[in-house]
């Protein structure tokens, strides 16, 4: 969606090997989470990013925040690492100067209406690819936490109820 806003958009994989398929998604700047993923975003945009989107989690919450430019926000939304609390959080020491921090916990219901239905638009007219790595059959839902929880799926998993 941030490309046909006409947004130039960065994102990482700790796979190497995805990167390419980044690319194939449109992503500008696909890069490899060394755990020092602010230092690659400057050495792209010195200022820092404008806005991020945290997906992982807590543990990579502080990396986004250096990778953010003043001014800039940080939307935290993502919880995949299971770390669900920063302990001994104190923000002074915590948020960089200037930068804003965000987050979003709803679902799709609290979005508007017409953000949502473009979404859903973009989608049907093929302009927002959805890469799904595999389809399942309920009875096959064990195997689809274990290839999620494993993190060997490229896309979205999908599970069929006949």
């Amino acid at each position: 969606m941030a490309k046909e806003q006409g947004l130039t958009v960065f994102s990482t994989t700790r796979n190497p090997q995805r990167l390419e398929m980044l690319r194939e998604l449109g992503v500008d700047h696909p890069l490899v989470d060394d755990g020092n993923i602010a230092a690659q975003v400057r050495a792209i945009v010195p200022e820092g990013v404008n806005a991020a989107l945290e997906l992982v989690g807590t543990n990579a919450l502080p990396d986004t925040l250096q990778a953010t430019a003043v001014h800039g926000t940080v939307c935290f939304t993502g919880m995949l690492s299971d770390a669900w609390t920063i302990p001994d959080f104190y923000p002074i020491g915590y948020l960089p100067n200037g930068v804003r921090l965000t987050a979003y916990g709803g679902e799709s219901s609290d979005l508007p209406a017409e953000a949502f239905q473009r979404y859903v638009d973009l989608v049907a007219a093929g302009k927002l690819p959805i890469r799904i790595d595999r389809v399942f059959k309920l009875d096959e839902i064990a195997e689809a936490h274990r290839i999620m929880e494993n993190g060997d799926a490229v896309g979205k998993l999908v599970v069929r109820i006949n």
